[in-house]
């Protein structure tokens, strides 16, 4: 049988007062008290000064470093983001100058273009799918596929070819065309075509040879902009699980490749889950010595509109 331990005597524990110790949690960070009349602005400048809070704090900041110092504010967005109606607010944003640069995947466009010409998008897949009227819109089909047909033809990205056309459309509700408002206010938009993913690729007016001339266009004019990202520059992916992630990841690859600098910038996800590649892609491997990542979890119908207003004037 084993000798039986006898219990370790805390006699002699070596203490010391409380006051002096370095403590992660202050009552100087509490959250204040939120009144009625407050603004959402006062609001977030209430929160606490912890977690999420204290990032979105810090996110928020950096975002207004970069607009004062004319750095890049890049905005990847998932078409999810246009679907659950932020057009209002990330137009007001592009025309106040928090936005240099958009980046969309493929089916970015369609939401978009469809809310422009028909005021609606977002198809039952469910019942569609099931009797092949899935993806069978006419006017989405022929008329994305004919922009990019002849925009690839004048050496244009697919970003610039949609943006042009809806821009310069009479659509009636082009108003709320993320693209459109762009090509008006000279902003560059980039698409980021997986083939096969996106409704327009079953179309008999679809080119592989224009999709894929347009979007690689794209690919290194979004390499671009992301050099613009050294020395204080932000870049946001929103709602991309994977696509605009893994494109980010490869134009940070290329620029460091050319020799050119790229550090001190700041990186943040929006997303309602915690995924692998944002997490990677985003917020940990581009970083240089001096940048900071960030990842907010939350509806992106709720958590757009807040950083909106955390952003202010």
């Amino acid at each position: 049988m084993p000798t039986p331990k006898r219990p370790l005597s805390p006699r002699g524990l070596k203490t010391y007062p409380l006051r002096s110790r370095s403590s992660r949690v202050r009552v100087a960070d509490f959250a204040k008290v939120v009144r009625p009349a407050d603004s959402v602005g006062r609001f977030v400048e209430r929160l606490p000064g912890f977690l999420a809070a204290r990032d979105l704090k810090e996110l928020t900041a950096a975002m207004a470093r970069a607009r004062r110092g004319r750095k890049a504010l890049i905005w990847a967005m998932g078409a999810h983001v246009i679907k659950v109606g932020l057009a209002p607010v990330l137009i007001d944003l592009m025309e106040r100058g928090w936005v240099s640069a958009i980046a969309l995947n493929g089916a970015g466009i369609i939401h978009d273009f469809e809310l422009a010409y028909a005021g609606a998008t977002s198809e039952d897949v469910g019942s569609g799918i099931r009797t092949g009227r899935f993806g069978m819109a006419r006017e989405t089909g022929e008329m994305l596929n004919e922009t990019i047909r002849r925009g690839a033809e004048e050496g244009l990205g697919l970003g610039a070819a949609v943006g042009r056309m809806i821009d310069e459309s009479d659509f009636p509700y082009k108003k709320w065309s993320l693209l459109g408002a762009a090509h008006r206010l000279g902003l560059s938009v980039t698409v980021h075509v997986a083939l096969g993913t996106d409704i327009i690729h079953m179309h008999p007016k679809a080119s592989g040879e224009a999709l894929g001339a347009a979007s690689l266009r794209d690919f290194f004019l979004f390499a671009a902009q992301v050099r613009e990202l050294d020395g204080g520059g932000v870049f946001l992916n929103i709602g991309s699980a994977v696509i605009l992630p893994e494109v980010f990841l490869k134009a940070v690859s290329l620029v460091r490749n050319r020799g050119l600098r790229l550090d001190g910038f700041t990186t943040a996800v929006f997303d309602f889950l915690h995924h692998y590649r944002p997490d990677q892609n985003v917020v940990r491997r581009p970083l240089g010595k001096k940048g900071k990542g960030y990842y907010f979890v939350g509806p992106h119908e709720i958590m757009i509109p807040l950083l909106a207003a955390a952003l202010g004037a």
